[in-house]
């Protein structure tokens, strides 16, 4: 590991460096995917000002993106640095990206767990709200409905478990880089 190898073996560390940025950029990829996915596929239909659980799965899911964004951009400043480890500035750049990644990644796993709660609890009626049909499971697409109602619930659970196996994902790599660019700086 870099980590263990020494803190004078530039090598090792552009090879850990060069590992960590592909891994942060794939998976803030995944991520951004996945936050579409649900946006387009469900929210923009449920998400209203007036209720509160709707709207905490519209600011979680919007943090959820700009995280990946966030975290794509890290990946991609650790790629930088792993080609030219000599610049100060792109140290510390890395550095605040990466605490940032990590800090905005753990409030995203906890809104995802806080939505994932919800709406197993309340058995998805807040994602269901804009359909006005008497039975769900009959109707589909429709005036009434703008989506398909017969699998919105376990598509929306799917893919935030998936989204919240990402930010855990991020979170791990975002601190490795964290402390790889702590390192560097020798701080």
């Amino acid at each position: 590991s870099a980590l263990a190898s020494g803190p004078l073996d530039p090598g090792s560390h552009r090879k850990a460096l060069m590992k960590t940025g592909l891994t942060l950029l794939i998976v803030g990829h995944l991520t951004f995917i996945a936050g579409t996915l649900v946006h387009g596929t469900v929210l923009r239909f449920v998400v209203t000002a007036r209720d509160a659980t709707s709207l905490l799965y519209g600011v979680t899911n919007s943090a959820s993106v700009i995280a990946a964004l966030l975290t794509i951009s890290c990946g991609v400043s650790a790629l930088l640095l792993s080609r030219y480890l000599g610049p100060a500035a792109l140290k510390w750049a890395l550095l605040a990206l990466s605490a940032c990644s990590s800090l905005c990644c753990l409030c995203c796993l906890l809104g995802l767990l806080v939505a994932i709660g919800l709406t197993l609890a309340n058995q998805g009626q807040a994602l269901l709200a804009p359909c006005s049909i008497a039975d769900i499971a009959l109707a589909p697409v429709s005036r009434e409905c703008p989506f398909d109602p017969t699998r919105v619930y376990s598509s929306t659970l799917s893919l935030w478990t998936i989204s919240l196996l990402l930010e855990a994902v991020e979170i791990f790599f975002s601190i490795r880089c964290l402390l790889l660019t702590l390192e560097l700086l020798r701080l």
